[in-house]
């Protein structure tokens, strides 16, 4: 009824057709979002799976950019509106940029406060003035069509130039200033976080490796992070795609048969960890698993990392217009890991070497 009075009060079947679509558009999107997990973070509500933008920057495939917005708004449409980037992985700062503007032209400016864009600030090591820092922030703004950015995740190659805590303090300086809403880490170890604790900076969040494979954050820095306000973001978390149905009972792949950049650097990870035998095994359990709640390998292993302590969410990699995964990844909230679950999974990784004192802590095979 109240659509025949609009039409009549309009006189304009037009009118009334594009609210019925745009109504029907809502509902659709509410009813595919509404299982979808999501946790407050700093001001914000973010999706716990956050979608990895890495791939953009090359090694995995060819983008095409009109695509690969287009392919943005599904996932935001799917409730996945979490999004991870850095100002060095290529377009991914401008492809946030567009995807805001078709989004505001298909949805109305207000929905762009349902968009979460994470980048990072990855300086070469040099001296670290406020015009400098100041500068680059001012770029990531103007790429992303933002004023305020949700969080800047900050990554320092050199510890032993001291001037990663000149840039922090910077960076704080911006966030009162109210260009950052968040400053937070990337592949930062425990005891420089400490140090960033001592000197009075605040710290929302560190985004480090944490997997099944590699669960060097359990050993200090879950415990920190918790203690401190601080919340873990995890990528590799699928190792991207080894841990998937793919490589379960299949030989040992070549190089060449590793045939992205992210493929080739998870394999060195497991080699480190224990080999190709032993996570084979580990394949085995958490298909196991996976069939017992009809869901996929790669969803037991977000799953598995989700539940650990002071993880707000993990970042799997979306290869825009290449392939999706957004139906897949939906699963991982549709069911929890019971203690039979963990009890197999854990009976393969305690086998395995320990990453922690063979690489160090979170972000140490960086440096």
């Amino acid at each position: 009824m109240l659509f025949k009075e609009r039409y009549k009060e309009t006189g304009n079947s037009f009118i009334v057709a594009n609210r019925l679509l745009s109504k029907t558009t809502e509902i659709n999107r509410l009813a595919a979002t509404a299982g979808v997990e999501r946790t407050e973070f700093g001001g914000l509500s973010v999706c716990r799976v956050l979608n990895g933008m890495w791939q953009v920057a090359g090694g995995h495939g060819r983008i095409d950019s009109r695509k690969a917005v287009e392919e943005m708004v599904k996932y935001h449409d799917a409730g996945f509106t979490s999004w991870d980037l850095a100002d060095i992985y290529g377009p991914a700062e401008d492809f946030i940029g567009e995807f805001r503007k078709l989004l505001a032209s298909q949805r109305g400016e207000a929905e762009l406060a349902n968009v979460q864009a994470f980048t990072k600030f990855v300086p070469e090591p040099r001296s670290m003035s406020r015009q400098f820092v100041e500068r680059s922030v001012e770029q990531s703004r103007r790429r992303m069509g933002v004023d305020t950015i949700d969080l800047i995740q900050f990554h320092w190659w050199d510890y032993y130039n001291p001037a990663w805590l000149d840039a922090l303090v910077h960076l704080s300086e911006l966030r009162d200033k109210g260009m950052i809403r968040n400053v937070g880490l990337t592949n930062f170890d425990t005891v420089h976080m400490q140090d960033m604790k001592d000197a009075g900076i605040k710290i929302a969040s560190n985004q480090v490796q944490y997997s099944i494979i590699d669960q060097r954050p359990a050993v200090r820095m879950a415990e920190f992070c918790k203690k401190n306000g601080a919340v873990i973001f995890a990528y590799g978390t699928v190792c991207g795609g080894l841990l998937s149905e793919r490589y379960l009972k299949k030989p040992e792949p070549g190089n060449a048969e590793l045939d992205t950049l992210s493929l080739r650097k998870y394999k060195k990870m497991v080699d480190a960890w224990g080999g190709w035998q032993l996570f084979q095994e580990l394949l085995v359990a958490l298909k196991a698993a996976a069939d017992k709640h009809r869901a996929s390998i790669a969803n037991v292993a977000a799953r598995y990392v989700l539940d650990r302590p002071a993880v707000a969410g993990v970042i799997i990699g979306a290869r825009l217009g290449l392939s999706e995964h957004r139906q897949d990844n939906a699963r991982v909230f549709g069911f929890s890991l019971d203690s039979e679950d963990n009890e197999k999974i854990e009976a393969v990784t305690s086998r395995s070497r320990n990453l922690y004192e063979l690489i160090g802590d979170c972000g140490d095979e960086y440096r």
